[in-house]
């Protein structure tokens, strides 16, 4: 006899071979002999930019939906429907528009995307203390020591959180539990949507054998077709392998990748993970080649970056800038050892510089400007005995702040930004 726990009523029952639950007749029924033993969980949001889409204008329901920056842009999300058509994340928009021509085009609202995501990490806060976010719509969770508070096993509470976060916000989720980070972030990605898949201990090592080394953290297309050529397709090939070979055909990472090869992780689950950068960019509508044309979106893009370091109370001490050419080659420069800066013409200015090292004719279909090795709000902008001019720049650009917020993005505009919209 075999325990089930139904998702859709959380009911819990005995069954020699249950397909449906005896309760409420639902189809998605959680069982597996570790069950109730396993605390790690990566719980992954459902198309998240997509689905908000479709909550939000009912009309889109049953419609290939992509949330992405027009036709010079890339998709950011598609929904369900429209992955069945070959779109995915990150393809170039001409090319999603060319698989799925029906498909509806929504730009990012990335303000409702980030209130959502807040109410969705507030309700897993309700859950453990240890939640680590990845992004704005996905974290890891360790219930570890909960069952005593929630009076239920992790298996439990997430199947209720999951049901709630779908009543009560309106988008979907799926969610992977294991004994590590790593095989619990497989494991969410195993029946999306409305996922609910579990990885135990007595499993692992079947469970990843024949999985393709891509599935390892840190493994892109490029790395895998390099440990190819070394003769490591599959996961199992990484076990057979002696530490001395994998020194020497992968360095210093191959003992890394063994040990997760061996379903070995080691990294605990935790919740103080803070920014990197703060970061804006954008996608041209034709491609760029001219420094007086970027210029001015440089400008405003450093804008968005001040304001946003000013709202999170963090300043700046590197700036990077990045550069996407026609042909998609990005490139990336940063600058560090600055001082700590929440100030847009500071960045501005270090980016410009960094932008006219790049200016060789060739055309550009992106920028974008971040702020990185990230310092407290306190320690922003204070000016010395040469830097006397710091005071005013810091008011004028509050005061810029305070006009903004009452009369929109649009109201205030410096020179160079209005002077770009004349063109």
């Amino acid at each position: 006899m075999a325990r089930f726990l139904c998702r859709d009523c959380l009911r819990d029952a005995e069954s020699d071979a249950a397909r449906r639950c005896p309760v409420c007749g639902g189809p998605r029924l959680l069982s597996h002999p570790e069950r109730d033993l396993l605390t790690i969980a990566h719980v992954d949001c459902d198309a998240f930019y997509a689905t908000i889409e479709k909550r939000d204008d009912p009309a889109l329901r049953n419609r290939p939906v992509i949330v992405g920056g027009g036709k010079r842009g890339v998709v950011s999300t598609a929904c369900y429907i429209a992955r069945t058509y070959g779109v995915r994340s990150a393809m170039p928009m001409f090319k999603a528009l060319d698989a799925c021509p029906d498909a509806v085009v929504i730009k990012p609202d990335m303000e409702k995307y980030v209130a959502v995501g807040r109410e969705v990490r507030r309700m897993m806060q309700e859950l453990t203390p240890l939640v680590q976010p990845l992004s704005i719509d996905e974290a890891f969770l360790d219930l570890s020591g909960t069952q005593d508070l929630h009076r239920a096993p992790p298996a439990f509470v997430l199947a209720d959180f999951a049901r709630r976060v779908e009543k009560e916000i309106g988008i979907t989720l799926s969610v992977g539990l294991s004994h590590n980070k790593f095989l619990a972030k497989i494991a969410s990605d195993l029946d999306k949507p409305r996922g609910f898949s579990i990885v135990g201990r007595a499993e692992t090592l079947d469970f990843l054998a024949d999985k393709p080394l891509s599935i390892l953290p840190g493994v892109g297309r490029a790395a895998a077709a390099r440990y190819e050529r070394a003769g490591l397709r599959r996961i199992a090939d990484l076990r057979e392998r002696d530490a001395a070979s994998l020194l020497r055909d992968l360095g210093n990472d191959g003992l890394r990748l063994r040990a997760l090869a061996n379903g070995i992780d080691e990294r605990r689950v935790t919740p103080d993970r803070e920014a990197k950068t703060i970061s804006a960019e954008t996608t041209f509508n034709e491609d760029i080649a001219d420094m007086a044309t970027l210029v001015p979106l440089l400008m405003r893009l450093s804008e968005k970056v001040a304001a946003r370091l000013r709202k999170q109370d963090l300043a700046g001490r590197s700036v990077t800038l990045k550069l996407k050419t026609a042909q998609f080659e990005l490139r990336t420069r940063t600058r560090g050892g600055l001082a700590p800066t929440q100030l847009s013409m500071r960045i501005f200015e270090v980016a410009r510089d960094l932008l006219g090292r790049e200016i060789d004719g060739v055309k550009f279909r992106l920028i974008g400007v971040g702020a990185g090795d990230l310092a407290p709000g306190s320690d922003a902008d204070k000016g010395d005995l040469v830097d006397v001019g710091v005071a005013r720049e810091v008011a004028r650009e509050t005061a810029i702040d305070r006009l903004r917020e009452k009369f929109g993005s649009d109201a205030i505009q410096r020179g160079a930004v209005f002077d770009s919209r004349r063109r």
